[in-house]
């Protein structure tokens, strides 16, 4: 089968719907599916274009067994909604236009963003060939919850094009629980809605000791290591995680913070009025480096500002940090607290509270026997959710989709 996969994230990026896309596809490579990816040049989440790559109209290259087509697209920082928009809208049309001349029998588009979406459906009408909408998050709902837009009329008119679009694809796949019941909720079949949640490369991500090289240059041998390694974006609330820091009198518990991202400037900003003396700030990494930070830290936090949207959502960092057996300080209520509290495999602070934050923390340093439970319960979590098995569990969706319309 040849299938034709629109995303605009995609590696060398390291966030989170790069790497879903990327070891989805990879694994539908290998077992002899044609996969052609369209993204855009990569430039996440900084706006600036990674060495190595110029912006230009058209590239083609081949990332194990997968065939990247890169478009011109306007380029600008994660961060300003008219800017991304104007960045989204590019890429959009590009894709479209680079469809065009792809065979495919099935089309896949991952939203966010929208416009990934939206080219989706235009090539489905154009090339007559079915389409399938991955939806990783609620866009616009999502817009609205972190501040980035209030509710107006541009908000309206995207909320009857999502619904738009789900009408139009021959399947949605969801990444929680959650979104498909919020799907529902809006008219759709439960039947056209599948859902496929994120998980772990455990070819990458497997237990190991604690990388000293990188304890002795941070000088942090020695420390309780929280840490978050990520994307700093306005949905992290990660300013209310530094001032609670800066209250935190036990000398021997050290945040790590690495990533970019449009908080950024306002997390150093922070920093450098409040000076906590237990917080460090890096920026980005590379993929393959990410273990060798995991493994450096105690605590593995995930956290998210407190909004309903926001109970639906599932982060990845939950399957990557549970790979490395890095118990979970977790400041998500609602799907992600629930598959965290089951196994066990971390502990959870209610959002913004920050004495249930300290407290919490303080817990998970003093009861070794605790941590130690939860460590096995992050052993337990990760198996359900092998990246591999989850992309076969999609591709026999896919296939079947493909297969249908042969017929």
């Amino acid at each position: 089968m040849k299938l034709l996969f629109l995303s605009d994230n995609f590696p060398p990026e390291v966030n989170a719907p790069a790497t879903r896309t990327f070891e989805h596809c990879r694994e539908w490579a290998r077992s002899g599916t044609e996969v052609t990816v369209i993204t855009c040049f990569p430039n996440f989440p900084e706006g600036k274009v990674y060495a190595g790559y110029k912006n230009k109209l058209f590239q083609k290259e081949n990332i194990e067994g997968i065939h990247v087509v890169r478009v011109f697209t306007y380029i600008t920082a994660n961060q300003g909604f008219y800017k991304r928009t104007i960045d989204y809208i590019s890429f959009g049309l590009s894709a479209f236009l680079a469809g065009l001349f792809i065979r495919t029998d099935l089309i896949v588009a991952t939203s966010p963003q929208f416009f990934a979406a939206i080219s989706g459906r235009w090539l489905s009408f154009f090339k007559r060939k079915p389409w399938v909408m991955e939806v990783r998050d609620l866009w616009p709902e999502s817009i609205k919850t972190v501040g980035a837009m209030t509710d107006n009329f541009v908000i309206r008119y995207f909320e009857r094009l999502e619904l738009r679009l789900y009408r139009s694809a021959r399947q949605i796949i969801t990444v929680t629980d959650s979104f498909k019941k919020n799907i529902i909720k809006k008219g759709i079949s439960p039947e056209k809605i599948f859902v496929i949640k994120n998980g772990a490369n455990l070819a990458l991500y497997t237990p190991r000791q604690k990388n000293q090289q990188i304890l002795t240059e941070l000088g942090l041998t020695g420390k309780f290591i929280v840490g978050f390694i990520g994307t700093l974006g306005m949905a992290h609330k990660l300013d209310f995680i530094i001032k609670a820091a800066s209250k935190i009198n036990d000398t021997g518990i050290h945040f790590l913070f690495i990533g970019a991202g449009a908080e950024r400037k306002h997390l150093e900003l922070l920093i450098e009025a409040i000076k906590p003396g237990n917080v460090t700030l890096l920026g980005m990494i590379q993929k393959d480096r990410v273990p060798d930070y995991l493994s450096a830290i105690d605590v593995s936090l995930i956290n998210l500002r407190k909004a309903e949207t926001f109970k639906a959502v599932i982060p990845s960092k939950i399957f990557e940090s549970a790979a490395m057996e890095k118990p979970i300080l977790l400041g998500v209520d609602g799907e992600s607290r629930q598959i965290v509290e089951s196994y066990p495999a971390g502990l959870y602070f209610e959002p913004e509270n920050e004495y249930d934050f300290i407290e919490k923390l303080y817990l998970l340093k003093s009861d070794k026997a605790l941590y130690e439970s939860l460590k096995r319960g992050c052993q337990k979590l990760v198996k359900d959710f092998d990246r591999v098995s989850l992309a076969k569990d999609m591709a026999e969706i896919l296939y079947t989709i493909g297969d249908n319309h042969k017929g």
